[in-house]
């Protein structure tokens, strides 16, 4: 029994000695986790002092910057809508998707001469040309009667009140009959008349915007025995057809 005594004394000796250990807060101090605003903090030991790894909440995400929108694309630099080149269709007389082609010059000269001898329409703008389509002051289309397919075969019938349609640049004119003209080459004042910004009335301030179609009176003048050509084949006379624009809207599709 004095043995026995002795090996409890010395065990109740070890149990005193941890006891203190852990009230002091040594190497066998017991851990507990902490929480701070959006932080845990894993490991703290029980004096507040830091030891374990840190894991941060996910940052809010920042949206993406929007995208600018690309620019509309430029016309091509030095096109307008007179350089544009126009569709013609005068429905009471069965002209369809008639090309008219501008160019810089007056009526039947030369340059314009050649753009009709290839079949389709002409119309000059300029110093000594007219506008385009659309716009105030005289547009002015010529084309063949007789040669190169004849576009305009059958433009002495066309009537006062019937429609003509201009399609140019997205957009369709609508040009309405009003008068009938005869052009003489063999006149200076007549020629101006026709290419007047008011059809017939030169030095006069348009105010509106007309059209004047014109071809040759090659039947007509050989009627009467005058067989008169320029050095470019036109005969005396041309028959032009006068309107003035009633509509403008958008092309189908437009």
């Amino acid at each position: 029994m004095p043995r026995t005594r002795a090996a409890s004394a010395a065990l109740a000796g070890v149990i005193a000695v941890v006891l203190v250990g852990c009230a002091s807060g040594g190497t066998g101090a017991a851990e507990r986790p902490t929480h701070s605003a959006g932080t845990l903090t894993a490991g703290t030991p029980a004096s507040g002092t830091a030891t374990g790894a840190v894991i941060a909440q996910p940052a809010p995400a920042t949206p993406a910057p929007a995208t600018p929108a690309a620019p509309s694309p430029e016309p091509p630099p030095g096109e307008t809508p007179r350089t544009r080149t126009a569709v013609l269709a005068i429905p009471s007389i069965g002209v369809t998707n008639l090309r008219v082609v501008p160019y810089e010059g007056t009526t039947d000269d030369w340059p314009g001469t050649r753009i009709q001898n290839r079949g389709v329409a002409a119309s000059p703008y300029g110093e000594r040309g007219g506008v385009g389509p659309g716009a105030t002051g005289n547009y002015l289309v010529t084309a063949h009667r007789l040669s190169s397919g004849g576009p305009l075969r059958d433009l002495p019938s066309l009537k006062e009140g019937e429609s003509v349609f201009v399609t140019a640049g997205g957009t369709v004119h609508e040009y309405r009959i009003t008068d009938t003209r005869k052009t003489s080459f063999r006149s200076a004042r007549s020629l101006a008349e026709q290419r007047a910004a008011v059809p017939g009335k030169p030095g006069e301030r348009p105010t509106k915007a007309m059209i004047t179609l014109s071809t040759c009176a090659t039947p007509e003048d050989n009627a009467v025995g005058n067989f008169w050509r320029d050095d470019r084949g036109n005969p005396e006379h041309r028959i032009d057809k006068i309107g003035v624009l009633v509509s403008s809207r958008p092309a189908p599709g437009q």
